[in-house]
């Protein structure tokens, strides 16, 4: 007997894709010319000082891992550590699974990107959504089954979560076998529990 496929992810991008069109049609609308979102000019560097930084304008210095990138930015006096908002990749150790998330990212940056800022974390990284063109990176990298949705520090966890469904029903990179490079937030705490 046939199974009935489910329309639920179906609908789910559709719903995306039509509050993306009436927000961006509202963003438009009120007077901004380019269907770029605003950028947060400041960042506090590690040193405390505060930076004039065109995160429209960045260099690709280094990749450092699945969701972590070095830019050297237009107005920034040093290079600044961005974690990529939403996601959460295998880290290195976790042979195969963190050296072909930090591959794929690096695949996909290029040499220029765009940093849409969230926040600072506690590490004094920038949190962001990272832009190469109009391709947000951090969702392709869910996309690709490159990276899981970091559920606890991401509040539009939608597209993600739709992103991250479609690659898991794919069997698409860490989606392939089952184990902690799935959830590389319990494999961190296992090991610092093995320390």
């Amino acid at each position: 007997m046939a199974r009935k496929k489910s329309t639920q992810p179906l609908i789910i991008v559709i719903i995306t894709l039509i509050l993306s069109a009436i927000m961006g049609e509202q963003w438009l609308s009120s007077g901004n010319k380019t269907p770029n979102p605003p950028q947060s000019p400041d960042v506090t560097s590690p040193s405390g000082e505060t930076e004039n930084v065109d995160f429209n304008q960045c260099s690709v210095v280094n990749v450092t891992d699945g969701d972590t990138l070095r830019l050297r930015c237009v107005g920034a006096n040093e290079d600044i550590r961005v974690r990529l908002y939403c996601i959460d990749a295998p880290e290195s150790k976790q042979t195969p699974w963190g050296t072909s998330s930090k591959e794929y990212l690096r695949s996909i940056a290029g040499n220029t990107v765009r940093v849409v800022k969230i926040n600072i974390d506690r590490y004094q990284r920038v949190v962001g959504e990272i832009y190469n063109g109009n391709a947000n990176l951090n969702l392709a990298m869910v996309k690709a089954g490159k990276a899981a949705v970091y559920r606890q520090y991401c509040k539009k966890r939608e597209p993600y979560e739709a992103a991250e469904e479609q690659a898991q029903h794919a069997k698409e990179g860490i989606w392939k076998t089952e184990g902690l490079h799935q959830t590389p937030w319990e494999w961190r705490k296992q090991q610092r529990e093995m320390d």
